[in-house]
């Protein structure tokens, strides 16, 4: 049963943002709860905070009272009591990510003390976010000058400047993985415009690798201009551990996807066949099919319907990630009803169907 929650006498103005899931929204708060806490968004709804996004952000919420106007993030568009789930740890990191952009706007340099390095470049870090910053975006003076190019050479060179502070430019942002790019050079300068100039989206490149992080590997595509595949561009396929597949030195083919503000982004896969193709005119929504369960994540579990084909069971079709885990192994196989298919933009979602002995054998 939903909660009564009674408005409090509050006339404010405030901007009407339609609740879309990943959307900002601000409104005022009706109530606050032992575990819980609701905001008035009329005329769309009652959002709440409530389990793990409350818990996440207790040390915000002991500061609110009914009233305070605050801005959330909308994890859920509707959930089964009606309410509109809301987030405020995941709407502080989006202001974060607006603010990095604003920075990458401005051309704003940041003076940051470097972490750590590894054999591609070093490891930075602003507002809490952690960031590369590519050996190649390295100024003259601080690049490692390395006989032969040897790897180990350059990381110990790049060590010796663990502690130290740098005047960087964000380049780039990965919300995705919490991660932003840096670079030491002046990234809107003539002579890097002019080198980006050279090169048009579709291009197919043969390029080395010189970087390979969590996020994705970095290609030189020629002297002082490098792009970034992003890890969801490697494969159609799965990818979990890219150190595993790629190393700093090898060739790769790769093409050219968006040119934006100076920067390259490409892709691997793009040069392999889609296997999402295979299904265009086969699968529609309401099939039931089997699927082999790959991964577990913090919205359900992954499903293969072939290599590169994957989607979602989302853990709201169990009640908690608890019996997701207890009813779906990883690496079995079972029936799924799909829930919504669209092969144009690799979208693929299922309706678990209760497993039967027949259906639980290993893939």
């Amino acid at each position: 049963m939903s909660e009564t929650i009674v408005k409090p006498n509050i006339d404010i103005t405030r901007t009407l943002v339609e609740p879309a899931m990943g959307n900002l929204v601000e409104g005022p708060v009706m109530a606050v709860r032992k575990s819980s806490i609701y905001i008035d968004l009329a005329p769309f709804g009652t959002g709440i905070i409530y389990g793990r996004e409350y818990t996440s952000a207790k040390d915000i919420i002991k500061k609110i009272a009914p009233g305070d106007m605050i801005k959330a993030k909308v994890v859920e568009r509707e959930n089964e009591d009606g309410y509109i789930e809301l987030s405020l740890k995941e709407a502080k990191q989006a202001q974060i990510w607006n603010e990095a952009e604003q920075v990458i706007k401005e051309k704003k340099l940041l003076e940051l003390p470097i972490k750590d390095a590894n054999k591609g470049g070093l490891i930075l870090e602003w507002q809490g976010l952690q960031g590369f910053l590519p050996a190649s975006q390295l100024k003259v003076d601080h690049y490692p000058e390395v006989p032969d190019g040897d790897k180990d050479q350059i990381l110990r060179e790049l060590k010796k400047l663990v502690g130290q502070k740098i005047s960087v430019n964000i380049i780039s942002i990965l919300p995705k993985e919490n991660k932003l790019i840096f670079s030491e050079k002046e990234t809107g300068s003539e002579e890097q415009k002019s080198i980006v100039a050279k090169y048009s989206v579709n291009d197919e490149l043969e390029c080395a690798v010189t970087g390979v992080v969590d996020f994705g590997v970095f290609l030189k595509l020629e002297e002082g201009l490098e792009g970034l595949v992003h890890i969801s561009e490697i494969d159609w396929g799965l990818v979990e551990d890219l150190r595993n597949m790629i190393k700093v030195g090898d060739k790769v083919r790769a093409k050219i996807i968006e040119i934006k503000d100076g920067k390259i982004s490409l892709s691997i896969k793009a040069l392999k066949e889609n296997p999402w193709k295979e299904f265009e005119d086969k699968l529609k929504k309401g099939d039931i099919i089997k699927g082999v369960v790959i991964k577990y994540n913090k919205h359900g579990a992954l499903v293969s319907i072939k290599e590169g084909v994957a989607g979602l069971v989302h853990v709201s079709n169990f009640g908690s990630e608890a019996k997701l885990r207890e009813k779906l192994e990883l690496g079995k196989t079972y029936d799924f009803q799909i829930t919504l298919f669209e092969p144009a933009d690799h979208r693929l979602t299922f309706t678990f169907l209760d497993a039967t002995p027949e259906n639980q054998s290993k893939k």
